[in-house]
Formats: structure tokens, sequence, C-alpha cells
């Protein structure tokens, strides 16, 4: 009698990425030496915990965004990889620990970040305004971006931040108002174009910036609905980049736009009056942003 033997079926091979998606791997000592220092000061970075693929470019020159407010986030956006759950309670010491490692990089732009803490929204605020201010206290010539959650639209938590003085102030729009539904968990487009109106309202000559991925099914049209909008309410900077699916669990990605698509965006933006667009397959919101506002010529240490 035959044996009979099972042939499993092969899996398909993934299509090698084109060249133009491939990013440094993080080696270095720089790179290390960032690592250690988060560690020792117990800090979380968005490059490590948001999976971003630049960290190797990026910690190679001494430049991180430091997370806020802890490792969990409160809401389930369908793209992020940053993890969810029940957050521990705020951690008021945390300004002093960021300003302590933004002073020993010696840092001349500094990128904080946050997930959401829809549990305490004047806590969360009040932490991102301490740290400015211990920032400025210890490193007075470094430039401060922060890139905000929504803070449910709560007035005085915007307000809190803004009266500390950002040198730029980022709140990302993601995506267009048709996809929010399942991309941005507990968020709404308008509150989103609101909270950047608002800021620009409360402190005319500050810098505003937002960011936008594509690749998550929508239409090009839709995409410079956004951007006039962000315009209209005066956003300076804008980030476009090519949305990656962190894992299985997330939404599916799309397509993906070429660079010549993405030069075709970022045209398109500039047209409409931004001062500067950074536009690319591996853009994200801190992404050369050190470059992006010195570029404008308005943000300088406040």
């Amino acid at each position: 009698m035959m044996d009979l033997v099972q042939i499993e079926p092969a899996r398909p091979t993934p299509a090698p990425k084109p060249e133009w998606l491939r990013a440094r791997a993080p080696v270095g000592e720089n790179y290390h030496e960032l690592k250690r220092l988060a560690r020792s000061l117990g800090l979380h970075t968005v490059c490590e915990s948001a999976q971003c693929p630049n960290i190797g470019e990026c910690w190679h020159h001494r430049t991180a965004t430091f997370l806020l407010l802890g490792n969990l986030c409160t809401r389930r956006c369908g793209f992020c990889a940053v993890p969810k759950g029940r957050p521990a309670p705020i951690d008021f010491d945390e300004p002093r620990r960021v300003a302590e490692a933004v002073a020993a990089l010696k840092l001349e732009h500094a990128v904080l970040t946050s997930v959401d803490r829809d549990d305490d929204l004047a806590g969360g605020a009040r932490v991102f305004a301490m740290v400015i201010e211990a920032i400025r206290r210890r490193s007075p010539e470094c430039r401060v971006e922060v890139l905000i959650p929504d803070f449910q639209g709560d007035r005085e938590a915007i307000r809190t931040v803004v009266d500390a003085r950002p040198s730029v102030l980022n709140h990302n729009m993601e995506t267009v108002p048709r996809l929010y539904r399942v991309a941005r968990s507990g968020a709404r487009y308008e509150r989103s174009l609101e909270l950047l109106r608002f800021a620009r309202e409360l402190r005319p000559d500050s810098v505003t910036k937002s960011g936008v991925m594509v690749g998550l099914g929508e239409e090009t049209r839709e995409m410079i609905e956004v951007f006039r909008d962000l315009a209209g309410v005066g956003c300076d900077i804008l980030t476009i980049g090519q949305y990656l699916r962190p894992s299985r669990d997330h939404l599916p990605m799309k397509r993906l736009y070429t660079p010549q698509e993405f030069a075709e965006l970022k045209a398109e933006a500039l047209a409409l009056g931004f001062r500067h667009v950074e536009s690319g397959p591996l853009v994200r919101s801190s992404y050369h942003a050190r470059e992006q506002a010195a570029s404008t010529g308005l943000a300088i240490p406040s």
C-alpha cells in the first residue's frame, strides 16, 4: 500500500518592499545611548511605541519624540501601534526627567507627544505645560514642539498647553472625514479642526502643524479637501506619509502611493499656502521636525 504524503500548501511569498519604502536599520552608538538614557529615566518614546520606520535615522542624529503620560492609550485607533489599556495614574515627576534627557542629549529641538488620557484631560494638559516649562529652564535655547491629543475638545485643556507657548503646536488630522469612524476611535474631524483654529485664535503668532496618512482608502479629492480645511484655519506646516499596517489586528493598507504621487500632493498643499510641507512614504509627524520648524522662519525658543 502506498504511503500518503501530506503536502502543505505553499504560502505566497510577500512582494519585496520598493526601494523607496525601506528604512535604515537602528544601529550605532547614538541609538544605543539614547535607548539607555530613556530606560534609565523611565521614559517612553513614540519612536518605539508606534514602531516608527525612521527610528534608525532619527536616533542616529540624536533626535527622539518623547511619549508622555505613560505607554497605554485610552483609545483604540485602527491604525496605531501604541498599546491600549487602562493607564496608571499620571506621573507628575515625568516633566523633570524629560527635561533631564533633553539636556543630556543637548537637543536643539525637542518633540513631545502623548497617549490619549481621556480619564484626566486637565492632568494631561498640565503635564504638557510642565514639560515645556522644565525644558525651558534647563535648555533655554531648545525649541519645544508638542503633538497633542484632541483633549475631547476641552478648551481649558487646550488653553493650558497653548499658554505654555510651545514653539510648534501640532495636532494630526490623520485621515479624511469619511474614514474617521473606522480609523480614529473617539475622535471627530470637526473637533480636531476646531482645536487648530482655537490654538491660532489664542496665540496668533504661534506655529501650528498637522499631519495626514495616505493609503487607508481615501480618494485624492478628499485629501485635498483636508488640506484646504487646514489652510483655512491657518495651519503652517503639513506632513503627509504612507500608512503602514503595524499588524494583522490593524486596519489593512489599501494601496501604496509612489514618490511621484507624494510630490503631487505636496505641490497641491503648497499651492494652498502652507509654509512647509513634508511629503513622502516614510514621513511621520516628527520626521525632520527641526528642519521643518526652521524652514518657517517662525519657530524660535520663546
